[in-house]
Formats: C-alpha cells, sequence, structure tokens
C-alpha cells in the first residue's frame, strides 16, 4: 500500500490512495492553516472507526444480528507536550436493532480488537484502547 500528499499551499495539501479516492488535508488557523480540510489525526481516528466499524457490522451480520443503524464513535485525549500523542482512546460501539444480543456485540468487539482490525492493533502498541457498546431497541415498523 502507498499513500501520497501533495503540498497545494501554506498547510493545504491532498492526499490521494492506491483505491484512486483523494482527501483534503489542513490544518488549523492557530498554527497558520486556514482550516480547510481533516487534520491528519482526525483521520486516524476515522480510520480506526471505520476498520473496526467493518468488521463489527460484517460480525453482526453473519450472526443474524438485525442491526437497522450501527455508528462507531472514536474519542482520543493528546498528552499535553509536543508529539502530543494520544494517551486515551475509547471506542464506543452504538448498535440499533432489533432484539440484539449482547453477546453478539461483544464477540464482535472482541474479534475485531484481537484479530481482525490491523489500525486498532497498531495503535494498541502505543495506548490502550477502551471499548464499550450500546444497544438501542429500534422502533416496531
Amino acid at each position: 500500500m502507498g499513500a501520497t500528499v501533495t503540498w497545494k499551499e501554506g498547510m493545504s495539501f491532498t492526499g490521494t490512495a492506491p483505491s484512486g479516492y483523494s482527501i483534503d488535508l489542513g490544518a488549523s488557523k492557530s498554527v497558520g492553516g486556514a482550516e480547510d480540510g481533516f487534520r491528519p489525526m482526525e483521520l486516524m481516528a476515522l480510520s480506526l472507526a471505520g476498520c473496526t466499524g467493518m468488521d463489527v457490522i460484517s460480525i453482526l451480520q453473519k450472526k443474524r444480528q438485525q442491526v437497522t443503524d450501527f455508528e462507531v464513535r472514536v474519542d482520543t485525549k493528546s498528552a499535553d507536550q509536543h508529539p502530543h500523542v494520544w494517551v486515551d482512546v475509547e471506542v464506543e460501539y452504538i448498535v440499533t436493532g432489533h432484539d440484539i444480543d449482547p453477546t453478539a456485540v461483544e464477540r464482535a468487539m472482541q474479534l475485531s480488537s484481537e484479530r481482525y482490525c490491523p489500525a486498532q492493533n497498531m495503535i494498541n502498541k502505543a495506548v490502550d484502547i477502551k471499548l464499550k457498546y450500546k444497544i438501542i431497541e429500534a422502533a416496531s415498523a
């Protein structure tokens, strides 16, 4: 895999990946940016959420859980000093559906964390990731 960022101006870049997609990267005004794109650390949090989210929803579907809505939230806290690495990471899975089995959700989270999600496994080498979930019963149709 490869990734490329191309400088536009100031602190603005366009990132491209082998998939052919591109994304704007930028910085806050406080560091000379133009507030015109994702911050790199935001992309790391999105990568973690997307990676584990894809695992968990796939596992829940294979377990025939009746999921109607699914969200993954990643909250991070950074160190006060440079390089401002993450010192606290929490991933919350919000599963909405009909008769969702908590054991199935817990197992899906465990499999993603321990076996399938490379983003989660890499980040976990630097900081412990806390996992939690919420199940919401969907309204009847």
